[in-house]
């Protein structure tokens, strides 16, 4: 297998070696505050969220304020957000029930950064009605329904990756709960909290009922950067990742039967080790994830290693943030360090 013929141009273990990253974003970045996340400038508001904190992390501040009040101007009157948008046009009018609570990891990762409690208010209100979007799909075994189409009407599948999300987010929106002291809140969701990572705990029959997901590699790291706690599970989803997904001197692979690897699950997944204590290859996975960059250090989507290429010839600006956030977990860079490594919630 051919190494990246490209020389990484990022220095992961100093902002400043991640600078040029922030002004990647910043660039990409629309008046109105949108950063779009595909070639035709459309997003949809989970990357948009993850940009958002990528340029939190490297202290665009102003850049990242205009990111969450992008999401705070086009949340819907129920609390959710459209699937996908141009701007500030929806152009897929389905929506997802993790878009809707992921703004409270990006309200919460910002206050970690810059510990102002007025700015938390500011942004409770988005949050609530976020978390309470994804919670009205909440079936009674903890899972929480993925998807709401056009019509009104809910998909009834439940999404391993996705519900991983929404639990961190929950965990998210606790902790400012905490900050805030929203008592009848904080103890609603920290139920609703706790039947979710019990069911990702024990996931047989609950989760992808009508499709197969088990092939993504997402759906192996993601319930430990959720939250779970069962050291059982944990030692067996790892061992799935090390044996069908990691690809030893390249990355993580997105899918495990075709040959790619992926920057994005690279990185969130050099994480996910990192959550757990295995600091050795944690690390390496971030220095193969940084690797895989065009000629200005911008990071690519991934590497197909049958063919030798970059591929798609993309560099997505939630990629590039996720690279930036899993620098900020190697070598804590930032106050912020801590958000997918420990519970953010005090107990």
């Amino acid at each position: 297998m051919k190494k990246f013929p490209n020389t990484s141009q990022i220095d992961p273990s100093s902002l400043d070696g991640l600078n040029h990253l922030g002004k990647f974003l910043d660039d990409v970045q629309f008046l109105s505050g949108a950063i779009p996340s595909n070639q035709d400038g459309s997003h949809d508001p989970w990357d948009h969220l993850e940009a958002v904190m990528g340029l939190s992390t490297l202290g665009f501040k102003n850049q990242a304020l205009n990111g969450l009040h992008w999401m705070a101007s086009n949340q819907n009157e129920d609390g959710s957000w459209y699937n996908l948008y141009q701007d500030e046009k929806p152009l897929e009018l389905n929506k997802q029930t993790n878009y809707a609570s992921y703004i409270a990891v990006a309200v919460w990762h910002f206050y970690l950064l810059n510990n102002d409690v007025n700015f938390l208010q500011d942004f409770w209100e988005p949050v609530k009605k976020g978390i309470l979007f994804s919670l009205s799909l909440q079936n009674r075994n903890g899972a929480i329904a993925w998807n709401i189409d056009k019509s009104k009407k809910i998909d009834e599948d439940y999404l391993l990756t996705g519900c991983s999300s929404i639990a961190k987010s929950l965990e998210c929106a606790i902790a400012i709960c905490q900050v805030l002291e929203h008592k009848s809140f904080e103890s609603k969701w920290r139920d609703a909290h706790l039947k979710l990572i019990l069911a990702l705990e024990n996931p047989a029959e609950i989760f992808d009922l009508k499709k197969d997901r088990s092939r993504f590699s997402m759906d192996w790291y993601y319930p430990i950067l959720g939250g779970i706690n069962s050291q059982q599970r944990v030692a067996s989803l790892l061992e799935t990742i090390k044996t069908s997904f990691w690809m030893k001197g390249l990355g993580i692979k997105c899918v495990a039967d075709e040959p790619w690897v992926t920057v994005a699950e690279t990185s969130e997944c050099s994480i996910a080790f990192k959550k757990i204590g295995e600091d050795k290859i944690a690390l390496e996975l971030l220095l193969n994830a940084i690797a895989i960059v065009d000629e200005q250090g911008i990071p690519y989507m991934g590497w197909q290693f049958d063919e030798n290429i970059y591929w798609p010839e993309e560099t997505p600006s939630w990629t590039a943030a996720a690279c930036i956030l899993a620098a900020d977990a190697n070598y804590q860079l930032t106050p912020g360090a801590n958000l997918f490594i420990k519970q953010q919630f005090k107990s």
